[in-house]
């Protein structure tokens, strides 16, 4: 069970832990570099084995990929889950409903490479170049592509739900309907980006910038959006349900469900709230009429009165705050939720799909990997039913992930050796 404390009460440790990390930050740089570092530097990109404009589907891949040279090739429904294509120049390639599950792809060229409809969860692509890449429906569920170049990419309807995109630039790309929830979007800039009816979900957008973006009718319940700026950006129709730090100031269009200290298109930062706009005035006690007198002489029970109320005051403040990050917790619970039984449930469907394709056909997979999907499936929808955190249901999208790999491997050793009667 969450518990939940005043700020200000932690105020004193968190000062002391933020001069703890300085103190450690300024030690790490002060440490000389080492051949372990040095060792972490990606192969110059390309280097590895050629297979430009060459056709993959079907054809055995080489065991080493790193820093291949793809240019123009063809892997349209290839498996490549897993598989160390760092540094690997993929440009112009053809990767449609390709499988790129866990694949590493730091620092790759996908510059125009087309990934329409592959399934690139938990992807690891830091630093990777998809300037005009097609990610049209791709699933990019928990990939991470912090630092990374998206210019001009097109994820329409993508599904990128906790996906890495810290200061990731994403500069006129094509995000219309696409599915962001919870995603990691810290300093990412989404200049010009279209993201009308976007889901962005307890997304954190601290720093992001949103200038000139398309956000009409876009979802941002619950996002984190301290500093993000929203300059010259189409809010029209804009949703933020519990949003935190919204300041829309230089926005256009009519935004929806803004919270109480939200500062509005056209308003001014700084601005406060219009609830919150109080005139205040001192009452003075006056002896003789004309003559003012300062708060002198008060009674002791008008003190007890303003001591009372004051103390009144404070516990009905300690209260709001420990109800609202109860109710805070509850939505976030309740979204994360939603999305992990989508998660699952389209999992589930995967293996039925399967399943009747196997019947149709009169094969059988092989009884191992068959099962641990099976298994992988019921420890999902275990992983559901226990859950009370956010961070609980992290079992349940290892657990379905690991069950697509098994899928992955069934689906291969059907066609490889055609099924047996």
């Amino acid at each position: 069970m969450r518990r939940f404390a005043p700020r200000f009460l932690a105020a004193p440790f968190l000062a002391l832990a933020f001069l703890s990390l300085v103190f450690l930050a300024l030690a790490f740089l002060a440490l000389p570099a080492t051949p372990g570092h040095a060792a972490s530097a990606p192969c110059k990109p390309g280097s590895g084995v050629d297979l430009r404009g060459r056709d993959l589907t079907g054809a055995a891949l080489p065991p080493v990929m790193r820093c291949a040279d793809l240019t123009g090739a063809k892997l349209d429904g290839v498996d490549l889950t897993g598989k160390d294509l760092t540094g690997a120049v993929l440009s112009k390639a053809s990767l449609k409903e390709a499988d790129l599950g866990q694949v590493h792809l730091d620092y790759a060229d996908l510059r125009g490479a087309d990934l329409s409809d592959a399934d690139l969860g938990q992807l690891q692509a830091k630093q990777a170049n998809l300037r005009g890449a097609i990610l049209t429906d791709a699933d990019a569920v928990q990939a991470e592509f912090p630092h990374s170049d998206l210019t001009g990419a097109v994820l329409t309807r993508a599904v990128l739900t906790q996906a890495d995109l810290t200061d990731a630039r994403l500069v006129d790309a094509d995000l219309k309907d696409a599915t962001l929830g919870q995603i990691k979007g810290r300093k990412a800039d989404f200049t010009r980006a279209k993201l009308d009816e976007a889901k962005l979900g307890q997304a954190h957008l601290e720093h992001a910038t949103l200038k000139d973006a398309d956000l009409s009718e876009a979802e941002f319940t619950q996002a984190e959006l301290d500093g993000a700026d929203f300059h010259g950006a189409n809010v029209d129709k804009a949703s933020f349900i519990q949003a935190d730090d919204v300041d829309l100031t230089g926005a256009r269009g009519t935004p929806v469900n803004l919270p109480d200290d939200a500062v509005a298109p056209g308003g001014t930062a700084g601005d406060e709230p219009a609830a919150d706009r109080t005139t205040t005035t001192t009452t003075w006690e006056r002896d003789v009429p004309g003559n003012a007198v300062g708060p002198k002489g008060l009674s002791p029970a008008l003190i007890l009165v303003v001591v009372s109320g004051l103390g009144l005051s404070l516990t009905l403040i300690l209260w709001g705050v420990a109800h609202r990050r109860k109710e805070r917790f509850v939505a976030e619970m309740a979204v994360a939720r939603h999305a992990a039984e989508e998660d699952v449930t389209r999992f589930g469907e995967e293996i039925d799909a399967l399943d009747f394709e196997m019947k149709i056909n009169q094969v059988s997979g092989p009884t191992h990997e068959w099962r641990a999907a099976l298994d992988a499936y019921e420890a999902a929808k275990q992983a559901l039913n226990v859950a009370q955190t956010p961070y609980d249901l992290r079992a349940a999208a290892t657990a379905v992930a690991r069950g697509r790999y098994a899928l992955h491997e069934v689906r291969s050793r059907l066609s490889a050796t055609g099924g047996h009667r």
